[in-house]
């Protein structure tokens, strides 16, 4: 790999390796694709459940890891739990021994830049979702109270929280949407788009022969969505639908149990999903929860057929055009009936072609990245 004499340290919230939950397939693409332009990557990991990776040791010049502070204590103090929880002082000490630039992977990571140490270095934050709407999102789907007292209470920290950015050279915002938001406030996001694992578009064409769901079912959100979808569209509906995820809630087990038409599959493989949305006639991708970029649905774009989604999923990603979109139980139905008698054809295949490798190549925006870091 040859080496273009540039240096750049990432500070991660977890390992991104193995890249199997959406944040990190985010961190770990943009690691490898820029590993592949020559940059020097200095990167920096918080660990919390996840092991050190040879991988990724492979891919940067130097890799550090940090424990993250998950004590009781963390939670009583004004700044977010997500934040001082990745408070560790060797990483400061890490990051002062030499002036190159910094990215900052998520609000998570700015603790440091929000305490003034870091002034007169190039700094980026890469901002995954806008973390405030999210915990509010959580919020509003958890069942357990104290649960949800946490999600509300962080909500409102992380809304405070987020001018840490005035002090970022630049954000890089993962979606037009936020990207928009981001600069209507600071004036200095640029829109990046996720760094995903599909170099081609690898959609078959023809017919498959049910409809597929998947997300990490213990994440509030792709709960709701999954109880939409069994309760509301697929309920009496004559098309087989597959859910895939880890940790189903027992109420989500229970409620498919009452549909003959709807099979639960937990915890696959990454490979056995990949193969389940190349296989589906329809990725059916239905959230509630707007902000970010999902890249389950640019995985079920680069390896599916039809993809059926609600607007939350798709508006002002570039996406809209690739999807069927639909709003309604009824009007979900509907298109679910109608598109298991049609065929994905060469023009639906050409037009994902089009605009996926225009837009959401990784060759592409990585370049945008390191026009970003290193201008």
């Amino acid at each position: 790999m040859k080496h273009s004499g540039k240096h750049l340290h990432i500070v991660s919230f977890d390992v991104p390796f193995p890249a199997n939950y959406g944040g990190v397939i985010d961190v770990y693409y943009k690691v490898k694709a820029l590993a592949e332009r020559g940059i020097k990557i200095h990167l920096h990991c918080f660990q919390y459940g996840r092991t050190k990776s040879d991988r990724l040791k492979e891919l940067c010049h130097e890799v550090h890891y940090y424990n993250r502070d998950v004590s009781k204590s963390q939670l009583f103090k004004s700044i977010p739990y997500i934040i001082t929880s990745r408070s560790d002082e060797q990483l400061l000490k890490n990051l002062q021994k030499d002036k190159y630039p910094i990215l900052f992977e998520g609000l998570h990571t700015t603790f440091f830049l929000n305490e003034g140490k870091l002034d007169g270095r190039k700094t980026i934050v890469r901002t995954h979702n806008m973390e405030h709407d999210y915990y509010n999102s959580l919020a509003r789907v958890e069942t357990n109270i104290f649960k949800k007292y946490y999600f509300l209470n962080e909500a409102s920290k992380l809304q405070q929280y987020e001018s840490v950015l005035t002090k970022a050279t630049y954000i890089a915002a993962i979606s037009p949407n936020d990207s928009s938001y981001l600069n209507s406030k600071y004036k200095k996001a640029k829109y990046i788009p996720a760094f995903h694992s599909n170099e081609k578009v690898n959609s078959t064409t023809g017919r498959g022969q049910f409809a597929f769901y998947h997300g990490n079912l213990a994440i509030g959100e792709n709960n709701e969505a999954a109880f939409f979808l069994v309760n509301e569209v697929f309920r009496q509906l004559p098309v087989t639908l597959i859910i895939a995820g880890s940790k189903p809630a027992v109420e989500l087990r229970n409620a498919v149990q009452r549909r003959s038409n709807i099979t639960l599959l937990s915890d696959l493989t990454t490979k056995q999903i990949h193969q389940l949305i190349a296989d589906a006639h329809i990725n059916v991708l239905p959230t509630f929860q707007p902000t970010g970029i999902k890249l389950k649905l640019l995985s079920a774009l680069y390896n599916g057929k039809f993809c059926l989604v609600n607007t939350p999923m798709v508006a002002n990603t570039g996406l809209e055009q690739l999807c069927v979109v639909k709003d309604t139980a009824s009007s979900l139905k509907e298109q679910c009936l109608h598109l298991m008698k049609n065929d994905f054809n060469e023009f639906d295949l050409a037009l994902r072609k089009d605009i996926l490798e225009e837009n959401f190549s990784n060759t592409r925006n990585v370049e945008k990245l390191i026009s970003l870091v290193f201008s």
